[in-house]
């Protein structure tokens, strides 16, 4: 079966490799603080295998700008990432750019999800700016069926294929982070074209259910699993972030792997790794795949 590779993760890599303190903006302002990282992450990632680069673009939303003055920078900060997914395709000669869309409000907070006539514009302006640069837009973290939504009708402004990842409940894949069923996707994809459907940013444990679900979908589809502990039972905080969470030690590229061929087998063809999952989980995962009979595109 031909899979396509996809990264791993970034934010969390930025931070590693930084050195600096996260802060609620940390992915987006360490490329103004330490240019060319971000460049040297795509980098090693296409060295792992990867098929994809995932732009560094997630966090770029008027909310996260706006509250530490930064808005100014909205069009030029999606120009630098950009940039720099490029630069290192370039240098590798090969591999899809893939657009990144975050979630509006939080990750992990559907709480926040507003509605869609305003998170639609939000994401047609974003995919406007992503798109002549993209092969393909990618929308990340959706832990709601409304902001799945919104993103999606609103990612039709890039004119590309719109890639739909949603985050799933750590203890019950067959649910969003929202407790909404996963199964109500059918309806979003009934919006607007869509290329491909995945789950990610959630537990590795939870994504078999998701898988199971999004199969009967009729596109294609994968998961990207995060290294976190458990976020579903965290207490959601008062300011309206994230909720706390917790590199686990216990993810090993070998286990990963497991775990992802394990989607394989049940009909994934796109993989790869969310926060807290390397270059080295990805390296082993092309190893494993191809070992196993498979090609990646």
């Amino acid at each position: 079966m031909s899979i396509t590779l996809l990264d791993g993760g970034m934010g969390q890599e930025l931070v590693h490799r930084s050195g600096d303190t996260p802060t609620p903006l940390w992915a987006t302002r360490v490329m103004i603080d330490h240019p060319g990282l971000v460049k040297a992450i795509h980098a090693d990632y296409f060295a792992a295998g990867a098929s994809v680069a995932t732009t560094n673009t997630y966090n770029i939303l008027h909310d996260r700008l706006e509250g530490v003055g930064l808005d100014h920078y909205y069009h030029a900060l999606h120009l630098r990432a950009l940039m720099e997914a490029h630069e290192a395709r370039a240098e590798a000669g090969r591999g899809l750019i893939a657009g990144s869309m975050g979630p509006l409000g939080e990750s992990y907070r559907p709480d926040l999800t507003p509605p869609i006539a305003i998170s639609a514009p939000l994401y047609a302006e974003k995919a406007a700016i992503l798109g002549p640069h993209v092969d393909v837009i990618l929308c990340e973290t959706m832990s709601s069926l409304e902001l799945a939504r919104g993103a999606l009708i609103g990612a039709q402004a890039a004119g590309k294929p719109v890639w739909l990842s949603v985050s799933v409940d750590d203890r019950d894949g067959t649910k969003l982070r929202s407790g909404e069923p996963m199964a109500g996707l059918a309806e979003v994809l009934a919006a607007a074209p869509c290329a491909a459907v995945l789950a990610n940013c959630s537990m590795p444990e939870a994504m078999a259910a998701a898988m199971g679900v999004l199969r009967g979908l009729g596109l294609p589809f994968g998961a990207y699993a995060n290294g976190f502990s458990e976020i579903s039972s965290l207490p959601l905080p008062s300011d309206g972030g994230a909720p706390d969470y917790v590199h686990r030690h216990d993810l090993t590229p070998e286990r990963y792997a497991d775990f992802a061929l394990a989607w394989v087998a049940q009909g994934a063809t796109l993989v790869g790794g969310c926060c807290e999952v390397g270059a080295a989980h990805i390296a082993h995962l092309r190893d494993r795949l191809l070992a196993a009979g498979h090609s990646i595109a």
